[in-house]
């Protein structure tokens, strides 16, 4: 069953930040994943939440997303996201 990777990102250094990205996208193509969407100024519906930007991903399932962030392969790219930004990261089973 696919699983999701929904990440919640206010970036506080875009000129690095733009590392993350490059290495990032590797290693989510590596452990099956994909980018369904990315970006800022999500455009809110409902309620109070204002997120800076929001990150989707999909993975074959959530023990594949799991093994993608806790690889090492991501561990340079996770480094660069926590320095350069506050995440927040979870992960959903797909229906």
């Amino acid at each position: 069953m696919s699983a999701y990777v929904i990440a919640h990102v206010d970036v506080t250094d875009p000129e690095r930040y733009e590392d993350y990205k490059k290495l990032a996208f590797e290693t989510v193509k590596h452990y099956g994943g994909r980018y369904l969407a990315r970006g800022p100024k999500p455009d809110v519906l409902e309620g109070e939440w204002r997120p800076k930007r929001l990150v989707l991903l999909e993975f074959p399932s959530a023990d594949q997303a799991r093994k993608w962030w806790e690889s090492p392969e991501y561990a340079a790219a996770k480094t660069i996201r926590q320095a350069t930004s506050k995440s927040e990261l979870v992960i959903i089973d797909g229906m």
